[in-house]
């Protein structure tokens, strides 16, 4: 205990950092994963694709 409160300097200015740093890194990295997608196409095919939500408004004109 001694060691620590001798040291406390030290260890807050290098270690306390480096760990703070440490999970900052963590908590950002999961919010900013990057998200990859693969699509196989056929020939004369139409294709969406999205990582999110898509708003398709196909509006026919029957009369």
């Amino acid at each position: 205990m001694d060691w620590i409160i001798n040291n406390k300097e030290w260890i807050f200015s290098g270690i306390g950092v480096f760990i703070i740093a440490f999970v900052l890194k963590i908590f950002l990295s999961r919010n900013n994963r990057t998200i990859k997608q693969i699509q196989n196409t056929g020939k004369e095919s139409t294709n969406i694709q999205s990582a999110g939500d898509i708003n398709i408004n196909n509006k026919r004109n029957d009369k």
